[in-house]
């Protein structure tokens, strides 16, 4: 276990964030202020760091972030043309995540004992199933506020233009990382959120910052290379820059965090947003988050193609496929702990883990959806990944309603960049509020769409003609 002893800056700078929040939505647009709450959060704010008081959950870089952005759109709300979204699949999928804590509790009640008594592990309780539906509710506000607040184009290109200056600011502390060793999380919270041995790799270090694991930051730097594409196919400039020299530069930054696995979903995903049209995107982000849906449905029947992706592993290297060799193992072993209580889980308290006979964890929980299977059961995983799956599906459909090419290419770049963060989590917990609220603001904007139609035929007829005016245009304006 790594030893986290935060310093007090650490502490300060999770109680100053409602300031720096509250000042971004003083001087900001509420859309940007609300991305920049959040995504500045994930990159900045402390991992692991977290003020706790006795039946409050934790206040940490996903929670405080998460409550102030609530508070700063609430007072900001009145600006907003309401919203009436009918009750649908969305509203049940929702239910169930803040429901399903609840269920899994009335099945786990009972005290684990592993080997001859040598560690008891306690029931989960009613309010267990309190907090956990709490710390649910909590996690889900950036998705809420995603799909209340940010449904319009300019949201869209917002999203994308702000995740590209995020990572063209984010390289240099990379690259001094990547140059010096991962050492600025020691430096200013006075501790290293994870192992250190894992950083490095191929002969140097991976750069963590403040993300807490190398193959967060590579994930995050694959994004902003997409997102930048985007910006490159619509000549869209930041800070007067060469669109084509930004995902350069972004891409070669990615190159450096030496993760194989990011670096693909940048290489095939880049020239795809590039050159494909924004329906044959779409189409791929539903077979990718599809993929992810029924992944443990494919694992469970023998349907994943272990035996190629370790072949495939082994020709970049055999440590590479040592790695994942592990990772299917652990897999497996979960899997098969899993799967009696696969409906609603084992709850928490480590109950879902593996143990050996003196009582020692064994287990390594690297995917999301293992994690959220082991606990929730298959209830819980198809109600997380289902609700975010959803935002992807309903891109499928909201595409062809769009009215401007640019509002294409931003509105299928987003699913993709939804669809692929969907299945990293099943080698990696890369879940966070920023995932949340990319999947939030893109279910909003496929219902603003599917608002806008119904809306057109009435006005029509109201107006007696049958033409429709033409949507604001997108401009190149620069941040």
């Amino acid at each position: 276990m790594v030893e986290i002893t935060p310093n007090l800056f650490a502490y300060a700078s999770l109680l100053l964030w409602p300031l720096v929040a509250l000042t971004l939505f003083a001087k900001l647009p509420p859309g940007q202020a609300l991305i920049w709450t959040i995504l500045g959060a994930h990159l900045l704010l402390p991992v692991g760091t977290a003020i706790k008081f006795p039946a409050v959950p934790a206040l940490d870089k996903e929670t405080i972030p998460n409550l102030v952005a609530l508070v700063g759109c609430l007072t900001l709300a009145r600006r907003f043309p309401p919203v009436r979204n009918r009750f649908g699949l969305t509203e049940i999928v929702l239910a169930a995540m803040l429901i399903g804590p609840f269920i899994t509790s009335e099945y786990n009640g009972d005290a684990i004992v592993i080997g001859d008594g040598v560690a008891i592990l306690p029931g989960v309780g009613q309010y267990d199933a309190l907090s956990a539906s709490v710390s649910q509710l909590l996690t889900l506000l950036p998705f809420l506020l995603g799909r209340r607040f940010l449904r319009t184009p300019r949201d869209n290109l917002d999203i994308l233009r702000i995740l590209s200056i995020a990572g063209l600011v984010y390289t240099l502390p990379m690259l001094l990382e990547i140059r010096m060793s991962p050492q600025l999380h020691t430096w200013i919270y006075g501790y290293f959120p994870h192992s250190f041995e894992q950083q490095f790799r191929d002969g140097g270090y991976r750069p963590v910052v403040f993300l807490g694991h190398g193959l967060l930051v590579a994930f995050f730097a694959a994004t902003t290379v997409l997102a930048s594409v985007a910006l490159w196919k619509t000549d869209t400039r930041i800070f007067q820059l060469p669109p084509a020299g930004v995902t350069a530069w972004l891409g070669g930054a990615l190159l450096l965090c030496k993760s194989l696995g990011s670096l693909l979903y940048a290489f095939v995903m880049a020239p795809l947003i590039l050159l494909a049209s924004p329906r044959a995107q779409i189409r791929l982000a539903v077979v990718l988050a599809s993929i992810s849906l029924t992944y443990p449905m494919l694992r469970t029947t023998n349907l994943v193609p272990v035996d190629f992706l370790l072949n495939a592993a082994s020709s970049v290297s055999a440590a590479r496929e040592a790695s994942l060799q592990v990772r299917f193992e652990q897999e497996k072993a979960l899997l098969t702990h899993a799967s009696e209580r696969i409906w609603f889980g084992w709850g928490r308290y480590g109950r879902g883990r593996v143990y050996d006979e003196y009582g020692k964890d064994i287990s390594i929980t690297d995917g999301r959806w293992i994690i959220t299977l082991s606990t929730f059961g298959l209830f819980g995983f198809l109600a997380e990944f289902g609700l975010m799956a959803l935002s992807v599906f309903r891109a499928a459909r909201a595409w062809r309603y769009t009215t401007s090419a640019r509002e294409r290419v931003y509105l299928a770049t987003l699913a993709i960049i939804v669809a692929v963060g969907l299945l990293d989590l099943l080698p990696n917990a890369s879940i966070s509020p920023w995932s949340w609220l990319l999947a939030g603001s893109l279910l909003g904007r496929c219902e603003a769409l599917y608002a806008a139609t119904r809306r057109r035929p009435a006005a029509s007829a109201s107006s007696g003609s049958t033409s429709l005016a033409a949507p604001p245009r997108i401009t190149n304006a620069s941040p």
